[in-house]
């Protein structure tokens, strides 16, 4: 499959030479980026606080945006604290460096996304979520009473699959438990609003963190991590937090502006996953659910079909470069209904073809 090199905005359409092709691919589910309001209230904000800011955020210049997002977003998120960071793999980096040396066991779930990984660990990706989940809950039985982290993604994007996690409760009766859940691909599609799944697997028994990037459905080139005060304190206090630039402060100020916006095109993005979901159930070709804005589907031949058709979809090899391809669509707040009904007849035109 060749590459399609482009040099455009990314939207709901995007233009290769002259012809004019839906986009299904991409990680902007809100479609936040494409709004006209949005964008102007992010200008004005640009031009109050600039493209960047260069000091760190324990210097004794600062500005009052940070720690008004944080405290806005850790209160919505239902978490006692947050911690606003450059990007999602540095907040996902700084939660592991503060809990794995605290650790006695670390469990990995096999999809769990490099962020949050230890340098010299691994998942085992010989097994699925379920089958990781069966041996957590079995080493739980065998081990003396410790201290265990649990490494894990709310979502599996490429497969398109949410996961579960009420079963640490059951490790949690008898070991002390700190389970990291990276929200990236949960925050503005997932959870509590716009704000991901904190609220979904807050527990008083576990100590639960959840980091991610904001770079995806909400649009923001940040990171944050959420969790209890002490130790989202403690991580404020490591050396990849204090000697870091933080993210831009115009986008912060920009999403404490428009919430209303936010929060109109998440409920625009669950509703397009429950009708496309509707509309393609009957594709076994097709897999996804109601509740995520990613389908799978499995035929390869399918990417370059569709592009005949004038749909882009995602398509790239994963985990490595000689791994089979993973063919998604995607879907965004940006599209319309009439985007899914034109995507919806080539869908089953190509299925029935089989």
């Amino acid at each position: 499959m060749k590459a399609i090199n482009l040099d455009q905005r990314l939207g709901r359409f995007v233009y290769v030479g002259k012809k004019e092709y839906l986009f299904f691919s991409g990680t902007s589910y809100l479609g936040i980026d494409q709004d006209r309001h949005y964008e102007s209230v992010l200008f004005d904000c640009i031009r109050r606080y600039g493209f960047n800011h260069g000091l760190s955020r324990v210097n004794n210049a600062r500005l009052k945006v940070y720690d008004e997002f944080e405290s806005f977003f850790a209160k919505q998120a239902k978490a006692e604290a947050s911690a606003v960071m450059s990007s999602g793999y540095l907040a996902g980096i700084s939660a592991w460096q503060y809990l794995y040396p605290k650790s006695d066991q670390c469990w990995i779930a096999p999809d769990t996304h490099p962020a949050i990984l230890p340098a010299e660990l691994k998942p085992d990706y010989q097994l699925n979520f379920t089958q990781w989940k069966r041996q957590c809950l079995e080493l739980s039985d065998k081990l003396p009473a410790q201290q265990i982290l649990i490494l894990g993604n709310a979502v599996d994007p490429l497969k398109a699959v949410v996961h579960n996690y009420t079963w640490v409760k059951e490790i949690a009766q008898k070991h002390e438990v700190s389970l990291l859940i990276d929200d990236s691909h949960a925050f503005g599609v997932l959870g509590e609003g716009v704000f991901g799944t904190y609220s979904v697997h807050k527990d008083s028994k576990i100590n639960l963190i959840i980091s991610g990037s904001m770079g995806k459905g909400l649009a923001m080139p940040a990171g944050i991590v959420l969790g209890k005060k002490q130790l989202i304190e403690a991580i404020k206090s490591q050396a990849i937090y204090t000697g870091a630039s933080p993210g831009s402060p115009a986008n912060l100020q920009a999403f404490l502006e428009t919430q209303e916006i936010y929060t109109a095109q998440c409920q625009k993005i669950r509703d397009y996953c429950g009708i496309f979901n509707q509309e393609t159930r009957d594709l076994s070709t097709i897999q996804g659910s109601a509740q995520f804005p990613v389908f799978i589907y499995e035929n390869p031949d399918w990417v370059e079909k569709l592009e005949k058709m004038g749909f882009i979809t995602s398509s790239f090899s994963y985990p490595n470069a000689e791994s089979p391809r993973i063919n998604r669509i995607v879907i965004s707040a940006a599209h319309t209904l009439w985007d899914f009904m034109a995507l919806n007849e080539a869908l089953h035109q190509l299925s029935d073809k089989k």
